[in-house]
């Protein structure tokens, strides 16, 4: 019997080889995608969306390209889904772990080609990765117990991200602000306290770092433009209701007198919900919803700066940041934790009015404002940015430093291909095949700066057969150089995640060999 039977009429599905070759054309066609983008001459992509307004994004960050896409392969869902955790765990890397991943599946091709069965392609695979990461653990180095030389290994990693992204012209004053940025941190992951302020105007250059935090808000009209020593009191709760707004009900009054009295009485309630405010103590309130002109008065009355409309994200920081909690009722103040800062003032960037919260409780609190020609360019300097900041703390948990520039993957290629020497059976064609994966790395970052890659690739394994060697590839100069004297650098942990995230996506494609694709499911014709 036919197996088109079993499944409903606009189902399908392809057996064996055409499953197999569906994924690895599909995760192909993603790798090639983005492999343009790799490495510090790497190209960017505008991504225009066609919802209305027909955003544009220029990027050239693989998980913001990859994310974008709508895609029906299955395979390249896959490797989609690695470069968002990747993004998601250490920040940088997304487009390498893609690249990678690619490789593997453009080799294992070749050999399944030859009638090596996927199990025992994996399983090379798996030895390969498994050595590999031993290779890289090996020459690690590690400076936790030297501040000083820490402080050069991040500000190298910082730059070297940097390197690859829109911010490559000015890579030292950004790799400074976002090591200083992190510093502050003292080992914590949680960059919410890092706060990124956009504002178009001036130059990429005129970007700074400010302690404390700023808020994207004006101060209202008859209230104090400067406090010191503030006690801040964080609330989201509505401070609108000082007029008549029953909606839905109707009341029915005899005369116009009666609703001035309930108007009266409206307004009375709102004055004491002020008056129980103002008991806190405090001469500071931020509300996260409107606060009408009779509140707004009466707090600029009591000599209180009452902020209205601030963001969910702004307040929920500040609060974080001042050490107070959000409070929404005012009935036992003792019970409200009020956030506490040395000074409040108003500041100008280029032609806005800001509020500027400085000497926070929580001093790990810090605000970057990015400058920048265009919305576009700002967009991607915070992207560019993140990444950095993303990185920079989690080499601060795991201080162990890799040199970059595609000496990693040529240490690992090296070992690999030994472990290929050593190991009898098929599972050797596969080993060999993970060292040439890894080799294309170096390969594509060489093609992207326009170098003659194979020559390049060449020197660099003729180098890498000497002990103790720094080799990689200095794009700017366009040949092969020494990555200990120019100061290029990458955290093992985003190394590794590349390697296990890569080896096993690629896995886990190689294992298919049958694609089911569903009918649609159609709506019942409603009589």
């Amino acid at each position: 019997m036919a197996i088109e039977k079993i499944l409903k009429d606009d189902a399908s599905e392809e057996k064996g080889e055409r499953a197999r070759m569906a994924s690895f054309v599909g995760a192909i066609a993603i790798t090639d995608l983005v492999k343009t983008t790799l490495g510090p001459k790497g190209m960017d992509k505008i991504l225009q969306s066609t919802g209305r307004g027909h955003e544009v994004t220029v990027t050239n960050d693989g998980a913001t390209i990859l994310k974008s896409l709508h895609i029906d392969n299955p395979a390249a869902k896959v490797l989609i889904d690695i470069s968002k955790v990747q993004d998601d765990e250490v920040g940088d890397g997304t487009t390498s772990v893609v690249v990678l991943a690619g490789e593997l599946l453009r080799e294992a091709e070749k050999l399944v080609a030859t009638k090596i069965h996927p199990m025992t392609i994996i399983s090379g695979y798996r030895m390969a990765a498994e050595c590999a990461r031993d290779a890289l653990l090996q020459r690690v180095v590690d400076n936790k117990e030297n501040a000083e030389k820490f402080k050069t290994d991040l500000m190298k990693i910082a730059m070297t991200t940097l390197s690859s992204k829109i911010l490559s012209q000015d890579k030292e004053h950004f790799a400074q602000l976002a090591v200083d940025a992190v510093m502050r941190l003292k080992g914590s992951t949680n960059l919410e306290a890092i706060q990124i302020i956009k504002k178009p105007g001036g130059s990429l250059k005129d970007s700074f770092l400010d302690e404390g935090f700023i808020l994207d808000k004006k101060i209202g009209v008859g209230q104090p433009k400067r406090i010191e020593n503030a006690k801040i009191l964080v609330a989201n709760t509505a401070m609108d209701t000082d007029k008549v707004k029953i909606y839905g009900a109707r009341v029915r009054v005899d005369s116009m007198s009666k609703v001035a009295e309930i108007e009266g009485a409206e307004k009375e309630k709102m004055r004491e919900k002020v008056q129980k405010i103002i008991a806190h103590g405090i001469n500071c309130f931020v509300n996260r919803q409107l606060i009408y002109n009779f509140p707004e008065e009466l707090f600029a009355d009591a000599g209180i700066l009452a902020i209205e409309h601030a963001d969910f994200d702004g307040i929920e920081r500040l609060a974080l940041v001042t050490g107070g909690e959000i409070a929404s009722t005012f009935d036992n103040p003792e019970s409200v934790k009020l956030g506490h800062c040395k000074l409040i003032e108003e500041i100008m960037i280029g032609e806005d009015k800001l509020i500027h919260f400085s000497g926070v409780e929580m001093g790990q609190a810090c605000t970057i404002v990015l400058r920048g020609a265009s919305h576009h360019v700002l967009d991607e300097a915070e992207r560019s940015l993140h990444d950095a900041l993303c990185v920079l703390s989690q080499t601060v948990n795991d201080t162990r430093v890799l040199l970059g520039g595609g000496w990693p993957e040529m240490i690992m290629a090296k070992e690999v291909d030994e472990l290929a020497r050593k190991t009898p059976g098929k599972k050797s064609h596969a080993i060999e095949a993970f060292s040439r994966a890894l080799v294309a790395i170096p390969t594509i970052i060489a093609d992207n700066a326009g170098l003659d890659s194979a020559e390049l690739i060449a020197q660099l394994r003729a180098e890498h057969h000497k002990e103790g060697c720094n080799a990689g590839i200095d794009v700017i100069a366009g040949s092969v150089g020494d990555m200990a004297e120019l100061g290029i650098s990458e955290s093992f942990k985003v190394k590794q995640a590349v390697l296990l995230s890569a080896t096993e996506a690629a896995e886990m494609i190689l294992r298919v060999d049958e694609i089911i694709t569903c009918a649609p499911r159609r709506r019942e014709d409603r009589m």
